[in-house]
C-alpha cells in the first residue's frame, strides 16, 4: 500500500515487544497447564479482545462488517490451524532449551516466510532485503548453537524449533492472504476483521478439541484465568499489529524486523529468568541487529 511509509515497522515493533510479555507469560503456564493447555490459553482469553477490537474500529470508522468473498475462507482456516500448532511447538521447544536459545531456532522463520510468500502470493524481495533475512536467520543460528549439549537433545530441539519455524511462516503467509483477499480500502478494518475471525476459529477448534480429549485441562484454565487473562490480551493485542503490518508489507518484511524479539527475548532470559548470555549468543545477537538494519534501509 502506497503513502504509509514505515508505518508496517512501526506495528512491526509494537507487535514483538508485546509478543516477547505474552510469550513469556505463556511459557510459565505451561508448568501448569501443559502445553496444550498454554496454547490454548491465547485463544481462549484473546479472542474476546480481538472482538472488542474489531467493535472499536468499525465504530470509529463507521463501516460495516467485510463481505469476505469464498477464498478468505481457506486463506484464514489454513493461518488459524497453522498458528496452533505453530505455538504448541514453541512452548515445546522453549521446554527444552533456554528462553532465548529456543527463539534462536523459531527465528528461522524469515526464510520460510521469504520463500513461502513468493511460492504463494508473489511477494518479491530486493537483493538487500534477501541480505537482511539471510544475516538476521544466520545471527539466530548462531545463537542456536549450544557446546556441550547432546546430539540427542539439540537434534530434538532444533526439529521441534525448525518445525515451529515453519508453522508460524505459513500462518503469517496465510494471514496475509486472507487479508488481501478482503480488498478493503480500509487496511485497518480488514486486518481486524482477520484477526477477529481467525481467533474465534481457533478457540472454538482448540476448545472442542479439549472437551472431547482432555476436559480437565480446560478446568486448570480456568483457574489460572487472572495469569491466562493476561497472556490473552498481550497475545490478542501482539497479533493486530501482526496483522497491520502484513496489511501494508509482505510478511518476509515483518518477519526479518520481528527478529528484534530476539533481543527483547535476551532481556527476559537475563532479568527475569536470570539465565546469563554466553559469548556466542552475543555474536548471533549482533548478526540479528545487522539483519534488522539492513531491512530498514532497504524501505
Amino acid at each position: 500500500m502506497t503513502g504509509l511509509g514505515m508505518l508496517w515497522a512501526v506495528f512491526t515493533l509494537i507487535a514483538a515487544a508485546a509478543q516477547t510479555a505474552r510469550n513469556a507469560m505463556q511459557r510459565e503456564l505451561t508448568a501448569t497447564l501443559g502445553t496444550v493447555g498454554a496454547t490454548h490459553v491465547r485463544f481462549l482469553f484473546g479472542f474476546p479482545f480481538a472482538l472488542v477490537f474489531l467493535a472499536g474500529v468499525l465504530f470509529v470508522t463507521g463501516r460495516d462488517l467485510p463481505q469476505p468473498p469464498p477464498v478468505f475462507w481457506p486463506w484464514v482456516i489454513v493461518g488459524a490451524l497453522m498458528q496452533i500448532a505453530a505455538t504448541a511447538t514453541m512452548l515445546s521447544a522453549m521446554n527444552q532449551r533456554s528462553f532465548v536459545v529456543a527463539y534462536a531456532y523459531i527465528k528461522t522463520e524469515p526464510v520460510q516466510v521469504a520463500l513461502f510468500g513468493l511460492i504463494f502470493l508473489a511477494d518479491r524481495l530486493t537483493p538487500l532485503s534477501a541480505a537482511a533475512i539471510l544475516i538476521g536467520t544466520a545471527g539466530v543460528i548462531v545463537m542456536s548453537l549450544k557446546p556441550g549439549a547432546s546430539q540427542v537433545s539439540t537434534w530434538r530441539s532444533t526439529a521441534v524449533g525448525l518445525l515451529s519455524g515453519s508453522c508460524f511462516a505459513l500462518s503469517a503467509i496465510s494471514y496475509r492472504g486472507a487479508i488481501l483477499s478482503l480488498e478493503d480500502p480500509n487496511f485497518v478494518v480488514a486486518s481486524t476483521f482477520s484477526l477477529a475471525v481467525g481467533l474465534v476459529l481457533q478457540a472454538a477448534l482448540l476448545s472442542a478439541w479439549l472437551v472431547l480429549r482432555d476436559p480437565a485441562v480446560l478446568r486448570a484454565i480456568a483457574k489460572a484465568w487472572k495469569p491466562s487473562l493476561f497472556a490473552g490480551f498481550m497475545g490478542a493485542f501482539a497479533s493486530q499489529f501482526w496483522f497491520l503490518g502484513f496489511a501494508i508489507t509482505s510478511a518476509a518484511n515483518v518477519r526479518t524486523l520481528a527478529l528484534i524479539e530476539v533481543l527483547f527475548a535476551q532481556g527476559v532470559t537475563r532479568f527475569v529468568f536470570k539465565q546469563p548470555t554466553t559469548q556466542r549468543e552475543a555474536i548471533g545477537i549482533v548478526l540479528v541487529v545487522i539483519g534488522v538494519v539492513l531491512v530498514l534501509w532497504a524501505h
